[in-house]
């Protein structure tokens, strides 16, 4: 193959009678030989073989064009809360959710959800709830010991009460003063890691089954409907809520 390139060049030389005419002939000779080893080389085993034709790009196509758009959900809407007056529990004129006893808001919870056929205790736990209503908080109670908290952002606090069932579902109430009637703003359910305020805020965390992942709920007065209504709901990682900046320096 070498041989038949370099005659196919000798006569572009041919008649030169010069010695270095010779020799730029022969390493031309010789470099045009070198690239058809080259060339020939790349038409057998290793040479590039096509992949045929590249599928061509298209844009995405919507579906169903002239369909409208839901509008984005509200927050004043999501999870409302209708609020619940406790009437069979004295008014409290001082306006000091403190002054009532933590047990009397339970007990007269359950009875008023019994009367509405909207009891969620079993018998055994309604029991033990009323046997230690008295004293919330104690190692053998299923209530909580009582928080307060301002939620609503008139600078008085609300009380937070938790119930607590064995395998760590927790009953969430919350409860304020309504022109001196006890009224539950908000009721929830759940099996949270941790229970936080936040700029007047009430933030849920629970576990999710990846390691640092969790379930979020965050409930905020709602003046319009005047209840805790639920304003962020989410899986993720969040930071912890007391990272949160509060006005009230909690």
């Amino acid at each position: 193959m070498s041989t038949a390139r370099i005659r196919h060049v000798t006569p572009l030389v041919r008649g030169a009678g010069s010695p270095g005419a010779a020799l730029r002939a022969g390493a031309l000779a010789i470099v045009v030989a070198g690239a058809a080893v080259l060339l020939g080389g790349c038409q057998e085993g290793d040479a590039p073989r096509s992949a045929g034709h590249a599928t061509a790009l298209t844009a995405p196509q919507r579906l169903w064009p002239d369909r409208k758009a839901a509008p984005p959900p509200s927050p004043a809407t999501g999870g409302q809360e209708t609020p619940q007056s406790l009437t069979a529990l004295p008014r409290v004129p001082s306006g000091d959710i403190r002054k009532v006893s933590t047990g009397s808001v339970l007990l007269a919870q359950i009875d008023a959800d019994t009367r509405s056929y909207m009891s969620i205790y079993y018998k055994d736990e309604e029991r033990r709830i009323r046997a230690c209503a008295a004293k919330p908080g104690s190692r053998s109670c299923p209530v909580r010991a009582p928080e307060y908290h301002d939620l609503t952002g008139d600078g008085k606090d609300e009380l937070i009460v938790g119930v607590e069932r064995e395998n760590h579902f927790l009953f969430l109430y919350v409860y304020t003063l309504k022109n001196g009637v006890v009224t539950k703003i908000l009721g929830a359910t759940g099996y949270p890691q941790s229970v936080e305020i936040a700029d007047h805020k009430l933030v849920v965390h629970e576990p999710r089954a990846a390691p640092g992942d969790e379930f979020r709920m965050v409930f905020a007065w709602d003046a319009r409907h005047q209840a805790m209504t639920l304003r962020d709901l989410g899986n993720g990682r969040w930071p912890p809520a007391s990272a949160l900046p509060s006005p009230s320096g909690r």
